[in-house]
């Protein structure tokens, strides 16, 4: 076994000890990955701010250095956690777990996890999480699907971002659409936009699913150890 496997052999088992304490305890766990200025944070403040009024809201926040996104969702009121990676280029299941212990998130919560901003890396590391969502904005152009292939092919829901500029970039939504489905027929696509608004309640109502989702399971399945990972 080559040292990569044993990697993601040890990453995928701290993952499953994530997933089924998230599980336990009804926590739904959004990884948005994305390439760097796609707008998860922009994006994020806004959520929470708007999401956090029916749903306690968590945010574990991942970048290679500083603290300055995870200031920014502070100042929005939500609990949130910085984890630097330093040289690496992603989150993995160890760190979300320290960062879960750190956060401490209540029973029923939303918590997301901003990976560091790359289209390559985060997509082999599984956390753990319930759902992934990958954004890609409108001034990246229509063919990142087919560039990036295992990280389209990961998600549950790809958010295409920055739809207030379609009018004013060279950006066709029909062939990104069709470049999508190439990589990944059953993923669902939404165009939003963090400045106009535009597919915000329809995000909001996809997140509010996922959570009633986790919420059920966590019902049937009982209250497990209230320990973190």
């Amino acid at each position: 076994m080559t040292l990569d496997q044993d990697v993601l052999a040890k990453n995928d088992r701290l993952a499953a000890q994530n997933r089924q304490w998230l599980a336990d305890h009804g926590i739904r766990a959004v990884n948005l990955m994305s390439s760097p200025g796609a707008g998860k944070t922009t994006l994020l403040e806004r959520t929470v701010r708007e999401l956090a009024v029916a749903e306690p809201v968590a945010v574990i926040e991942g970048d290679q250095e500083t603290p300055m996104d995870a200031l920014r969702l502070r100042a929005t009121g939500c609990r949130t956690v910085q984890v630097n990676t330093g040289a690496g280029c992603h989150l993995d299941a160890d760190m979300l777990a320290k960062a879960l212990r750190s956060l401490d998130p209540e029973d029923g919560s939303v918590v997301f996890i901003e990976n560091v901003g790359n289209l390559v890396c985060p997509a082999l590391f599984d956390l753990g999480e319930g759902r992934r969502v990958v954004l890609a904005s409108t001034t990246e152009g229509e063919d990142k699907p087919l560039k990036y292939p295992h990280m389209f092919r990961a998600a549950d829901l790809v958010l295409l971002t920055k739809a207030d500029l379609l009018p004013y970039v060279p950006f066709e939504q029909g062939r990104f659409t069709e470049h999508l489905r190439r990589v990944n027929p059953d993923a669902e696509l939404l165009p939003v936009s963090a400045v106009s608004g535009a597919g915000l309640g329809e995000w909001h109502d996809w997140l509010r699913a996922a959570v009633s989702a986790a919420t059920t399971r966590r019902r049937q399945g009982g209250h497990g150890d209230r320990r973190t990972p």
